[in-house]
């Protein structure tokens, strides 16, 4: 798959990569679809997914760069990326990826609305006091309400339930899924991280309430398998809903950064999101076996890794932050990757 492309900009051919110092205009490649991005049916619905799906976790805060935000979404967007995942809390500060997205909106995207499916949540601390918190009708409606003015939206496409509330009734938080939907503001709901037993209930509540359930997002990769083991990847099998991964590379663990210990730069080094004691002996040991993998292959540690996650049966779609252009490239370059001869 070719990831370099050069388009016509006023007559002049030139490399869609250019920053927005020197392209403020911006035009969509016209070979976004034709450069070997895959997309997969979420579910059993009309919704068609691309394999690598670019989430807004990192990288699109009011403490990043502009710049090199924008620059990641075109390059994204150009290589077929049409679906950007992100979430109220989202930053940092809160609130701020979707303040970038919406700027992004107005800038670039506009006009290919139509084109992109755009996913925010609510479930995690946003604001204080009571309602600003879990899964209750008022919170989940607030803070989307909130969430559209932010990313200069009219609706989104996609709206999660971010985490599962142990106190709040789940018929409370799944009726608010329902009315968001039927009140125009998304068109597709999800749950993240939900229990097995907590997704079968809202698996069924949202199907017997005409709104089923798009997507379940989860965590799985190479070091993590829970939505495999806990049985919640079968389930959506059986149920007709997506799945989607997120932290598919482990925070970092399964590229190459941390084959020969911690590089002081690192995100582990900073203590942020990735602690030190997440590198244990073991998960060493399991890191060097992929990374040997992977050669064996001619690929990657961080390639084998997302085309390990992208040939589990029920996976529709991988999420996948960047913090470059070039990053990213090389995350792509698991698309259409062979399948694995024995099991990892």
């Amino acid at each position: 798959m070719q990831l370099e492309r050069q388009i016509p900009l006023f007559g002049v051919s030139v490399l869609h990569t250019i920053t927005s110092k020197t392209m403020e205009r911006y035009f969509a490649d016209e070979l976004r679809y034709d450069g070997g991005m895959q997309y997969r049916r979420c579910g059993r619905s009309g919704v068609l997914l691309p394999d690598i799906s670019l989430g807004f976790w990192h990288n699109f805060g009011a403490v990043d760069d502009y710049d090199r935000s924008r620059s990641i979404a075109r390059y994204a967007f150009d290589h077929g990326i049409t679906h950007f995942d992100l979430a109220n809390n989202y930053g940092p500060p809160y609130g701020t990826a979707e303040e970038t997205l919406g700027r992004l909106m107005d800038d670039d995207f506009r006009p290919y609305r139509d084109e992109l499916f755009i996913a925010t949540k609510a479930g995690y601390d946003m604001w204080p006091g009571p309602y600003g918190n879990w899964g209750s009708r008022k919170y989940l409606m607030a803070s989307l309400d909130q969430s559209l003015q932010r990313m200069h939206l009219d609706y989104v496409d996609l709206f999660y339930s971010h985490r599962y509330d142990p106190e709040t009734p789940l018929e409370e938080t799944l009726q608010a899924l329902v009315d968001i939907v039927r009140s125009g503001k998304a068109l597709y709901v999800g749950l993240s991280r939900w229990p097995l037993e907590a997704a079968r209930f809202g698996f069924r509540y949202l199907r017997e309430h005409d709104v089923p359930c798009l997507i379940y997002q989860g965590r799985l990769n190479l070091l993590d398998r829970e939505p495999q083991t806990s049985g919640v990847l079968d389930l959506c099998r059986e149920e007709g809903v997506g799945f989607i991964s997120f932290s598919p590379l482990a925070q970092g663990l399964l590229t190459d950064r941390y084959l020969n210990g911690i590089p002081e730069d690192s995100r582990m080094s900073k203590g942020k999101f990735l602690k030190k004691e997440m590198l244990t002996d073991d998960v060493l040991q399991r890191i060097r076996h992929y990374d040997a993998v992977a050669r064996q292959r001619g690929e990657s540690l961080a390639e084998t890794a997302l085309a390990w996650i992208l040939h589990q049966p029920g996976v529709t779609s991988v999420l996948v932050g960047a913090s470059s252009t070039e990053q990213l490239q090389k995350n792509l370059c698991c698309i259409g990757a062979r399948p694995f001869d024995t099991e990892l």
